[in-house]
């Protein structure tokens, strides 16, 4: 696969590609983790994932506020119980090739600052759904599936069903414990179930993975134990007392409770023996008789993995390395353009389905007008230059995107009729002039809010899973209602008043229309007005900003509370100003989406349609992420200069651990400025507004380090 090199991308590029990696990663989440219906392989989805990773490295300050980097899991699905996990379930940084192994190796020991060896156990990445197991008094009290590493499903009843999982724990027992693990099917059982439901006239399903996810979903239990479901343990969360010293000998701990463990799981002194062992997995990955994606390396002193600590989303003592992905080639039938709620022209590759990686492929992205020219956007060819034309033979790489890529094509297959493609110029949905600023390599729709795309996929982002969420008002509703000639819905706030239009209209009720009764059309009216009263972090994420995503909307919503405070500066907000200044300051929200934010609520369209939407809600204040009981909780703090007891990383992680905001600059809103040797712009800027500036020394009493 050969894609544009992120050293050689612009700070455009570099914004439009990662706008387009969070979209392509976030529409894998809800298919991999809420669905069970994944249309990307692990292979694909880490590379993708490392891509967007790469780009942030090099530019920093175009990080989005819902950067795939900082999110785990997908949401609950509707169906299940819900469960908040005490200690958060999270994802793990990928790596494909062996310097990204010993690149880890060294972020770990300069994070502790330890020059020397390190041990790490090795031990295969099980290829299956996450669940968490709580143990009270060793008995099986609860277990619940990761969701988005905060809130997971309920399982309980199904999980009882898997005899490798224990329903009493054998030995010395922990007053609490949580086991985790990876449910998942071997491949005899998955094959010998394929041929039962086929026998029966039922679904098969794609690849183990999907049915042991789909098995311990199963609202009916009974359903869950006809199917041949399996356990590996491999860590914990909530527990009561150690359960060992070391990663090693915590997993022995494991077993000797009754668990199953990974008999591959090894210890490795350094990035050598971690190469090794995942050489020698690899290749007896075909007779396992069990999926497998790659290895999990951990840092195995378990007080390291403490001082280590967590980022977002990943713990900064594991790395999953990942095994490759796969090719395959087949017939470009043609090229479909798809206006997204951003405006931007995304084209879209239909093809002869072919399978790749144990998956059917019939579509695949195709980036935008460059990559399908055969060029970059800075004219530099790409594949050789080749194009890409309708009826190609085309090589697809299913290698991280909602949908695959064209990764080349054969010149020699192609045929003597064939045209380069043009790339409309106009919107095909509205027929809008569709422009290309400079430097950004897509090109977009200028209808704005008259553009019924746009417009839909705002609605249908509104009412999606993480925003609003309203049940019974789904993607194909919003397409429905938008449409509608008598109960037209084409805003969000309009929403709101459709009980109401419904009550004030004599002649057609939509009880009485097709699709309707009265049963779902008031099930409808009363699950709409259930989302009246609306948390201000899904609020935000609802409105569809560009580049404000859900961990942007957590971090605005958490640094504001209120909807009156986040409404206020943000209107005032303009570069220069102390509310400028603040927003910019807030960890992970940088210019560009301060700009985003500033451009929707100053522009005259977008804010009337925002107010009027807040009329019709109650909006609840958001409080910080998990109070702390610590002198530093709630304040703001900044580091600068050199510190010596400790790596900036670690002071970081430290301090947002009890509950502080780290923020990257100083502001009127700062509490304290951490100074050690080396201190710049920044004390200057803290003694001019009065911020109180202590060394490394007083911070570490403060904090009782």
């Amino acid at each position: 696969m050969r894609e544009q090199p992120v050293e050689t991308l612009t700070e455009g590029e570099a914004l439009a590609e990662l706008a387009r990696l969070a979209q392509a990663l976030a529409a894998a989440n809800r298919a991999y983790h809420t669905l069970d219906a994944p249309e990307i392989s692990d292979a694909e989805y880490d590379a993708l994932k490392q891509r967007n990773a790469a780009i942030e490295a090099r530019f920093p300050g175009l990080k989005r506020g819902d950067s795939p980097s900082d999110q785990v899991g997908g949401a609950v699905a509707e169906g299940f119980g819900k469960v908040q996990h005490r200690v958060r379930m999270l994802s793990l940084e990928n790596a494909f090739a062996a310097e990204e192994v010993a690149d880890f190796d060294d972020r770990v020991r300069r994070f502790l600052n330890s020059p020397g060896a390190l041990a790490y156990t090795a031990e295969p990445k099980i290829d299956g759904l996450s669940l968490s197991l709580r143990y009270e008094g060793g008995i099986l009290v609860q277990a619940a599936t990761r969701g988005d590493g905060e809130v997971g499903e309920n399982v309980t009843e199904n999980a009882r069903t898997i005899a490798d999982i224990p329903q009493r724990l054998s030995g010395e027992v922990l007053q609490v414990l949580e086991v985790r693990g990876e449910v998942y099917m071997s491949h005899a059982d998955f094959a010998a179930l394929n041929a039962r439901q086929a026998a029966s006239g039922d679904k098969t399903f794609a690849n183990p993975r999907n049915a042991a996810a789909g098995s311990l979903r199963q609202l009916d239990a009974r359903i869950t134990a006809a199917r041949p479901l399996r356990f590996f343990a491999y860590s914990w969360g909530d527990h009561s007392a150690p359960l060992a010293a070391t990663q090693f000998d915590a997993i022995q701990r494991l077993h000797a409770l009754g668990f199953q463990t990974n008999p591959l799981t090894v210890l490795c002194d350094g990035p050598e023996a971690m190469l090794a062992h995942y050489s020698l997995i690899e290749a007896q990955r075909a007779t396992l008789g069990y999926d497998i994606d790659g290895v999990v390396y951990k840092v195995n002193d378990l007080a390291l993995q403490a001082r280590l600590g967590f980022r977002s989303s990943t713990p900064r003592w594991a790395l999953a390395h990942k095994f490759p992905a796969q090719l395959a080639w087949t017939e470009l039938l043609g090229i479909d353009i798809q206006v997204g709620r951003t405006g931007a022209l995304s084209p879209v590759a239909r093809l002869k389905p072919v399978t790749v990686g144990g998956v059917v492929v019939s579509n695949a992205t195709l980036h935008n007008e460059d990559y399908i020219a055969g060029r970059d956007s800075r004219g530099q060819p790409i594949r050789a230059g080749k194009d890409i034309r309708i009826g190609d033979l085309v090589q697809v790489y299913r290698a991280g995107d909602v949908i695959p890529k064209v990764a080349d094509v054969d010149l020699s297959r192609r045929k003597d009729a064939s045209q380069p493609y043009v790339f409309p110029t106009e919107c095909p949905e509205c027929g809008s002039p569709a422009h290309r600023e400079e430097g950004d390599s897509v090109r977009r729709c200028t209808g704005g809010l008259i553009c019924p795309a746009q417009a839909v996929e705002r609605l249908k982002h509104f009412v999606s899973r993480g925003a609003f969420d309203i049940e019974g008002l789904g993607a194909k509703q919003v397409e429905m209602f938008f449409r509608d000639a008598i109960l037209p819905v084409r805003t969000p706030a309009e929403i709101f008043t459709l009980a109401a239009r419904d009550a004030a209209n004599p002649l057609q009720k939509l009880r009485n229309r097709e699709g309707f009764g009265d049963v779902s059309a008031a099930k409808l009216f009363a699950a709409i007005e259930a989302r009246r009263t609306i948390a201000l972090d899904r609020l935000l994420f609802s409105l569809g900003i560009r580049h404000v995503g859900e961990v942007a909307a957590g971090l605005l919503a958490r640094h504001y509370t209120t909807w009156e405070a986040f409404e206020a500066a943000v209107t005032k907000a303009t570069p220069g100003t102390a509310e400028w200044g603040e927003l910019t300051s807030i960890n992970g929200v940088g210019e560009v989406m301060a700009q985003s934010l500033v451009d929707a609520f100053q522009n005259p369209a977008e804010r009337a349609a925002i107010d009027a939407l807040a009329a019709q809600l109650s909006i609840q204040p958001v409080q910080s992420r998990g109070a702390v009981d610590s002198p530093v909780a709630g304040k703001t703090v900044v580091f600068t200069g050199t510190l010596e007891k400790m790596t900036r990383a670690e002071a970081k992680a430290r301090a947002e651990a009890l509950g502080a905001k780290v923020a990257g600059s100083v502001s009127a809103k700062t509490d304290l400025l951490v100074a050690g040797p080396g201190a710049g712009s920044k004390a200057k800027d803290a003694e001019r507004l009065g911020v109180e500036i202590i060394d490394e020394d007083a911070w570490l009493r403060l904090i009782g380090a």
